[in-house]
């Protein structure tokens, strides 16, 4: 194989779509560094794995010699991204916006070499873009092209209103582009339109359009929806390392693989051996799930030393069925001489709300001493003290009085 091609192959991996593949082939033969841009809108103060598929694809792009451009829409940020969203995002103001980007250097460099990273801000050009220039920049795109973007489509035939700072989002991004001269651009497949509006853009602007490269969205602990801190389904970078750990053992097999296609450095020849021993009964899935979340945990926790020692404290608390030495404690009054047990959850932080309570009930991740409950509507005696468990890693012991 050609030393263009095996550069080539190691940039596709976990990529969903190029555009376009040929001119991503052109500009690498130019032998030039190439600026490789991903801008991220700090929403919340912390990033989560399902951030770091493309933070991951950067320092693969890095370790080739290629120029980062990590953006922190600071101000796209105030006008809130509208992919994806059934209504009007409500807008961040400056103060959270910049406390939340503060966040953001400190965690991407747990990835990326800081020498070899140029972080921007889009406040920088935007603050001191003359409403003049701002009009004409909206020229340049149509009503009727914005329409084409699937939320935007939907949300207009459901008669659900439209802001217009919401057309300025994908213009900004785009025009962010122009600005930072990008060759390359990365996103989620959900921005997809965003990322081709700043290749129109770059032509109209007269420069060469970047090439877009779409990436996965990676799926959540639960398998299904897409890693979200508000569906409490996500493993966040700033995780201490036992928490990040107990995560990634209890996804699935299945999902184990797309996790390590997504997530982990290992190269894929081995990974695909891996999960072929697996699938053949050769070897136990849970031996590589021990080895992706060493590799996670120790990538952001300092080392090979965190890893190992997480996975020791899981075997030791969960396959040895032993209690974390710090455990919670709890108190809290019943009526009527019992307290439910959803309300019990919910008060004690052992889960987010009443309903998700029921929900982990129904699914057997609840225990109270270490029996199984089964019963929703359990009510629990006053004047009694319990070990409540739910899921892998929340317990707490809790005293009910009357």
């Amino acid at each position: 194989m050609e030393l263009q091609e095996e550069v080539l192959a190691y940039l596709l991996r976990g990529t969903d779509e190029i555009l376009i593949e040929k001119e991503l082939i052109k500009k690498l033969e130019e032998k030039r560094p190439l600026r490789i841009k991903a801008g991220f809108d700090p929403t919340a103060p912390d990033l989560h794995l399902g951030h770091t598929v493309l933070i991951n694809k950067l320092k693969q792009f890095q370790d080739l010699g290629h120029e980062i451009l990590f953006l922190i829409g600071d101000f796209t940020g105030m006008i809130g991204d509208p992919t994806g969203k059934s209504v009007t995002r409500k807008p961040l103001t400056r103060e959270e916006i910049i406390e939340n980007a503060k966040t953001y250097e400190e965690q991407i460099f747990k990835i990326l070499d800081p020498t070899k990273t140029q972080v921007m801000f889009n406040s920088s050009w935007m603050n001191a873009l003359p409403p003049a220039e701002l009009i004409q920049l909206a020229a340049k795109h149509t009503v009727a092209r914005m329409l084409e973007r699937d939320d935007f489509s939907k949300r207009f035939k459901a008669g659900q209103p439209i802001a217009i700072h919401e057309f300025l989002y994908p213009l900004i991004q785009g025009y962010d582009s122009v600005i930072m001269r990008a060759d390359v651009e990365l996103g989620g497949t959900d921005q997809k339109f965003n990322l081709l509006v700043g290749r129109q853009l770059q032509e109209i602007y007269g420069q060469k359009p970047q090439v877009v490269m779409t990436m996965p969205i990676l799926e959540g602990l639960d398998g299904v929806q897409k890693m979200s801190k508000s569906l409490s389904n996500y493993i966040g970078i700033a995780d201490s390392a036992d928490d990040m750990f107990g995560k990634l053992m209890s996804i699935s097999d299945g999902l184990m693989w797309r996790y390590f296609e997504l997530l982990s450095f290992k190269d894929m020849d081995s990974i695909n051996s891996w999960r072929k021993k697996c699938e053949s009964n050769e070897e136990n899935p849970r031996d590589f799930k021990y080895e992706l979340a060493k590799e996670i945990v120790s990538r952001f926790h300092g080392g090979a030393t965190s890893g190992n020692q997480a996975m020791r404290n899981f075997i030791a608390r969960f396959q040895q069925k032993q209690v974390p030495e710090e455990v919670v404690e709890v108190s809290m009054q019943g009526k009527n001489g019992e307290l439910a047990i959803a309300n019990i959850l919910k008060e004690a932080g052992l889960t987010s709300s009443t309903s998700e309570a029921i929900r982990m009930i129904n699914q057997g991740a609840v225990k109270i001493d270490g029996e199984k409950v089964t019963d929703s509507k359990l009510g629990v005696p006053v004047n009694t003290a319990h070990l409540f468990q739910v899921g892998k890693r929340k317990f707490a012991r809790i005293k009910i009085t009357a």
